[in-house]
């Protein structure tokens, strides 16, 4: 990227031009104007980036779709006012075009990044007659509005580059839409792409992230004048922007001057759920059920053979049709993103109970909710057509009352009704029993259970007396959880059996991991599970909350990780984008953590011998949980050496040579694995199966190879050989016992590397 050579005052005058190579600085010197060239691009731009950062990002660009094609162009303010770009015939290829004729015009770049004309008497933010702030591209600046002035039609909206290296107009653009009750959009092209739904006084609907914090404030302003969002900076020495991506995310950053990169603060689409109508016509999503979409209460697929197969966009239609007649009335639902408000109609002073019955005297009005959930809420808005693009949230949704007919409402209030009183007298009377009953179940379900998992091919030799502290699930728990082992719940499968997620009744979700009944090879080592991890505890270790040997089967009960596992991120090129470095880094450090656990720092010491992406699973706020300890071995408080086995197990390309050729396996084993983990996550690439057109080598033996040349300083730190990185075919000759000692790198070493 080239840049300017040397700056100039930041205000020019009538006749004044700054030709490529000359800048402009911000009188606080926090912004620079001039020319440039985004990324490898050959086209010159005049734009605006920080001064002070080191990577020169730009914020604003003039010429977005007439750029340069070489470096002698001139930025001028010419005779009749206007702020213009020429080019090296003189033709001119932008303009300001303000229509206002002045000879006291004056350009300014201010601190704020917001480049402005005005009268060179008149500071008055008021009274400019030009400024880059109401054409922002695809940066949100601090101090900047996002929105309408309603009485000149000027609309400040967002559209995303084509690429990094192109800044013309991409696909995608976010809008204020002002169709019905106003809603935050994005568009890509014509199609609506993601919806944050409507200002509710305290944030956009459907961007429940979105909180008063320490480091900025926002505010949504809607008057008879303007329309629109903001946010400003409370701390002065905060540097932070909010971009359109080119594919279409709406994403905050921060500037980390210790570390001299750009860090991303939040990114406004959190997940599937997120796109828009994905559930169709009265149609609500929830993240955490699979699948994701399900119908309103009252409300049933409009064509099941398209739910069956997970097409959900024709959406739902209620079981009983509205006749607009006595009796109908609304269904609360709560914690929802509101439906979109494209035809809608709103009053902000009305009651919500005038709001009911202003819907009530409308047969076509579906829906009905509050404008402003401050206090007791307030204001009145109705819906006139289906209701669309609903989501559920864990918190800071908002209440959404549904038009429902007669004979649904009485339906639901005597199911309510039975509900309450058939359990209250045997509650009276047989309260005392039950507990006492449940008290001996539950002694003698422990006693049997772990008697029977221990006594099964030891020759009854049981080890009743070892208590693991561990709870026992009844079988009948486990299928209602998982609605009968059903095929939509399943999570995925593995050699000994099938996970399923589950939702206890306590609304706790959990991973029901299943013994096939046909595998007699996994019950040594569920055994080994059970032994293992029942005695551990370390926020980097998956959570074994329990298991059930009832019915002739064997599961194991595990804390639920909802972003699965590690390799479904790092070896999938659109879920990648969700790993920045930060992210990756902390991924590293949190099984270096559980790694020490086991081999070190628990009363066991316990080695995995099957380390890898596929078992390191992630927790909703990413955090890793090394999981899977069926082929886990506890060695002594003080044993680390070498063990030997004839049985060697683990996954290939994961594991360290001296054990995949001569079964010799020990602690540093594990740390081979991690180092291969390590790559893995960094490259994104899989050490099995990796190819490269100069050579035959893994994954390893790349890392080494371009180490040598001196070309991976910015992968990592400290970079030690590889223990096995040969060609794929191992040679004869080849010295297990150094190989060995190649692979025993310290791992608290290891967690200290990050990308630079």
């Amino acid at each position: 990227m080239l840049w300017c050579c040397f700056s100039v005052q930041d205000i020019i005058r009538a006749n004044q031009t700054i030709r490529d190579g000359n800048t402009i600085v911000s009188s606080g010197g926090h912004f620079e104007l001039g020319f440039i060239n985004p990324g490898n691009s050959t086209n010159r731009y005049v734009g605006i980036w920080y001064k002070k950062i080191s990577s020169k990002t730009i914020v604003w660009i003039a010429n977005r779709e007439s750029p340069l094609n070489t470096t002698s162009g001139l930025l001028k303010l010419n005779t009749k006012g206007n702020l213009v770009i020429l080019n090296a015939s003189d033709h001119e290829i932008w303009s300001s075009n303000i229509s206002q004729f002045s000879k006291n015009h004056v350009v300014q770049l201010l601190d704020s990044g917001n480049l402005v004309i005005r009268d060179e008497n008149d500071n008055d933010p008021e009274k400019y007659l030009w400024e880059s702030f109401d054409k922002p591209g695809n940066s949100f600046l601090p101090g900047s509005k996002f929105g309408w002035n309603l009485e000149t039609g000027l609309e400040r909206y967002h559209s995303s580059w084509i690429s990094e290296d192109d800044p013309a107009p991409g696909e995608y653009t976010n809008h204020i839409d002002r169709n019905g009750f106003p809603q935050l959009m994005l568009r890509k092209g014509s199609a609506i792409h993601f919806r944050a739904g409507p200002w509710n006084g305290v944030r956009f609907s459907g961007m429940p992230n979105l909180k008063p914090n320490p480091i900025y404030k926002f505010d949504f302003v809607f008057n008879d004048k303007e329309l629109y969002y903001h946010y400003e900076l409370v701390n002065g020495s905060v540097v932070m922007r909010m971009i359109l991506h080119p594919l279409g995310y709406i994403q905050r950053w921060i500037w980390i001057e210790k570390l001299q990169i750009w860090q991303l603060y939040l990114t406004v689409q959190m997940d599937d759920c997120d796109r828009y109508a994905l559930c169709g016509p009265y149609g609500t999503c929830n993240i955490n059920n699979s699948p994701a979409c399900e119908c309103l209460n009252g409300f049933q697929p409009k064509i099941q053979q398209e739910w069956d197969v997970a097409d959900w966009s024709s959406g739902c239609v209620r079981k009983v049709k509205l006749s607009c007649a006595d009796g109908e009335g609304f269904v609360k639902h709560s914690g929802v993103k509101l439906p979109d408000t494209q035809r809608s109609w709103f009053d902000r002073n009305m009651s919500l109970d005038k709001c009911e019955r202003e819907c009530l005297k409308n047969c076509s009005c579906s829906a009905y909710s509050t404008t402003d959930i401050r206090g007791s809420g307030s204001g009145c808005l109705l819906w006139y057509n289906e209701l669309i693009d609903i989501r559920e949230h864990k918190e800071n949704g908002q209440d959404l009352y549904v038009r429902m007919a007669a004979s649904e409402l009485a339906k639901k209030k005597r199911s309510k009704l039975r509900f309450i009183t058939i359990p209250i007298l045997l509650a009276i009377t047989l309260m005392l029993g039950i507990c006492l009953w449940v008290v001996r179940k539950k002694k003698k379900q422990r006693t049997e259970g772990i008697t029977k998992l221990y006594s099964e091919n030891d020759g009854g030799n049981g080890n009743d007396d070892e208590d693991l502290e561990l709870p026992l699930f009844d079988f009948t728990t486990l299928a209602n959880a998982t609605n009968g082992f059903s095929v939509n719940s399943k999570l995925g499968e593995g050699g000994f059996g099938i996970v399923y997620k589950g939702m206890l009744d306590d609304r706790k979700e959990i991973a029901v991991k299943r013994l096939s009944k046909d595998s007699r090879q996994g019950l040594k080592e569920f055994k080994n599970e059970v032994s293992c991890i029942a005695q551990l505890q370390h926020r980097n270790l998956v959570k074994l909350l329990g298991c059930s040997v009832q019915e002739g089967e064997r599961m194991l009960v595990y804390e639920y990780m909802p972003n699965k596992g590690l390799d479904s991120f790092i070896f999938d090129e659109k879920q990648s984008r969700a790993l920045d470095w930060p992210t990756r880094y902390s991924i590293i450090k949190g099984i270096a953590r559980g790694l020490l656990y086991l081999h070190q720092d628990s009363r066991l010491r316990i080695i995995h011998r099957d380390l890898k992406a596929s078992n390191i699973l992630l927790d909703r706020e990413m955090n890793p949980k090394i999981s899977d300890f069926g082929m886990a071995r506890i060695c002594g408080e003080t044993e680390t050496g070498a063990t030997n086995t004839t049985r060697v197990v683990g996954t290939y390309g994961y594991m360290s040579p001296e054990y995949a050729i001569d079964g010799i396996f020990s602690v540093k084993s594990d740390v081979y694995s991690f180092g291969v983990l390590l790559l893995e996550i960094v490259s994104g690439k899989r050490n099995r199966n990796f190819t490269h057109p100069d050579h035959n080598l893994n994954l390893l033996g790349h890392a080494w190879r371009i180490y040598t040349n001196g070309k991976v300083l910015d992968l990592v730190d400290e970079p030690k050989e590889p223990g096995f990185f040969t060609e794929r075919k191992l040679h004869e000759g080849d010295s297990s016992s150094s190989l060995l000692q190649s692979s025993s790198s310290n791992y608290l070493s290891v967690t200290t590397m990050a990308p630079r």
